[in-house]
């Protein structure tokens, strides 16, 4: 077991922002002369899935080797029916890439996906990294940041016009996290739970339940790792997550659409039991 994981790639992600040779101006230029990347649409239905992308897990080893059709993965989970990719780019634990986010942006664009930049973010400069890369939207670990910077994270991602999905791991974190998007209403935030505790690698499948009581009105919730299987799907709607996100599970799964699309039926026929429509 790993005790200071988190703190690691936090220190890895930091020296990343000194190696960058571009700064705010140089990125600020290309996302001025790019396309506006598709914005995040939830479905009528009640419930969606964010597929993810990863080249390896710090827990399974490799999952894709890099000579692996990326675009028939992501097509993949297109066809499924998911409402967003995420895209690892952490590069020394999970064989990302700024490339692989991209390349991911530039075939979704095409099918009105938005794609997330999935990373271990402590500056602001890496959200504009994302922006230029095509990134719709980006994860930020509560746990990483303090109140000040957490704030300064959200200001930076919708003056870039990016959604953000804010990961928990216990209640303290969903409380910091509903006393900041008080004030931002107009801001998509997505509130999710991840039930593997990233400091020790731990995975516990009842957080989302325990916390569940604890999700922040108004947010989005999205119940984040550790999902294998789709018969979790309803108990997780039924508890009141609007989305859940799958990435190993996607990455090892032969038929990865497939998958997709029976994860949603499951959660949208519960959804509709719930409100009387099915």
């Amino acid at each position: 077991m790993r005790e200071n994981f988190l703190a690691e790639l936090a220190i890895s992600s930091l020296e990343r922002v000194r190696q960058l040779e571009v700064g705010r101006e140089d990125f600020q230029k290309l996302i001025d002369q790019s396309a506006t990347p598709p914005g995040l649409r939830l479905s009528s239905a009640g419930f969606d899935l964010i597929a993810e992308y990863k080249r390896r897990s710090p827990t399974q080893g490799e999952l894709a080797e890099a000579t692996s059709d990326m675009s028939r993965q992501l097509s993949d989970y297109a066809r499924g029916g998911a409402a967003m990719i995420s895209v690892l780019t952490e590069p020394t634990q999970f064989d990302g890439s700024l490339q692989h986010l991209s390349q991911a942006a530039r075939l979704l664009s095409e099918l009105d996906i938005p794609v997330m930049r999935k990373d271990f973010l402590v500056d602001p400069l890496q959200l504009y990294e994302a922006r230029a890369a095509g990134a719709s939207g980006a994860l930020l670990i509560i746990r990483m940041l303090d109140d000040a910077a957490l704030e300064n994270m959200l200001d930076c991602a919708a003056g870039l016009g990016l959604f953000v999905l804010v990961e928990a791991f216990d209640r303290q974190d969903l409380n910091r996290l509903a006393a900041v998007s008080v004030s931002r209403e107009k801001q998509l935030i997505l509130a999710g739970v991840n039930c593997r505790d990233l400091s020790t690698l731990e995975l516990e499948p009842g957080r989302f339940l325990d916390l569940a009581p604890d999700l922040p009105p108004g947010l989005p919730a999205v119940a984040d790792s550790g999902i294998t299987k789709s018969d979790v799907l309803p108990l997780l709607a039924d508890a009141g997550y609007r989305l859940a996100l799958i990435g190993s599970a996607l990455m090892q799964h032969t038929r990865p659409g497939d998958f997709v699309a029976e994860c949603l039926a499951g959660a949208r026929n519960q959804g509709a039991r719930l409100t009387g429509g099915g």
